[in-house]
């Protein structure tokens, strides 16, 4: 799993951020179908995390994005702490059903043609969509100017190729974890979290007190 997440972390280093600290915009996309729901809790907890390590630069603005059982998706309102999130996703429970990931895609195009959205991040596990046409709104997201960080749960060989494209269309990058590697997702979403809030010189900072996951992508930035 350390392989993978320096992967992750090198395709990180190439991605210019605006380096001045702010305010973070972070889209936190997530698949609740009824797979991901040990996951999702472990998200519950990661969310915090995001926040905190932000919040040391100049904060981070959350809005949360999921699908679920029969054609369902919806996003949050913009929330400014963790609390907030917590809340939000306690009231989700997952469903059965198959993914939605398009309508994710739309509602971010959505989002970023009205507003600043420093990053995305999706996590799932499989796609069961036309890939051709995801990558054409990708490619859509990826005009905008907005990043998206894709991370996958498990090995289906179709979602890390849908996944894996999607990263590049947009300019970010992909990275697989499994339920055992809960402390290596936490790290990585954090990671996003404080480089959008601030650049790589709030990443740099932010690695001084972090593993060798986060250092890793330090040594491959320089």
């Amino acid at each position: 799993m350390s392989d993978d997440v320096d992967h992750f972390l090198a395709q990180l280093k190439a991605i210019p951020v605006a380096a001045s600290p702010g305010r973070g915009r972070l889209i936190f996309a997530m698949d609740a179908t009824m797979s991901r729901q040990p996951s999702w809790d472990a998200a519950l907890q990661t969310q915090a995390e995001m926040f905190r390590e932000a919040g040391r630069i100049g904060g981070l603005d959350v809005q949360l994005i999921y699908f679920r059982g029969f054609g369902e998706c919806r996003a949050s309102k913009w929330v400014s702490n963790a609390e907030s999130l917590a809340r939000l996703m306690t009231t989700v429970d997952c469903r059965g059903g198959n993914t939605q990931i398009g309508k994710v895609l739309k509602r971010i195009r959505k989002e970023a043609q009205s507003n600043n959205v420093s990053a995305v991040v999706y996590v799932g596990d499989c796609m069961e969509e036309n890939i051709d046409q995801l990558c054409q709104q990708a490619g859509e997201i990826g005009l905008l100017g907005v990043r998206m960080f894709m991370f996958q749960e498990g090995h289906d060989s179709v979602a890390r190729n849908a996944f894996a494209e999607i990263a590049r269309l947009t300019g970010g990058a992909y990275s697989r974890f499994d339920s055992g590697s809960a402390d290596h997702l936490r790290e990585l979403l954090s990671a996003v979290a404080v480089y959008a809030a601030g650049g790589r010189a709030a990443l740099e900072s932010y690695s001084g007190k972090q593993g060798n996951g986060v250092r890793g992508l330090l040594e491959q930035m320089s």
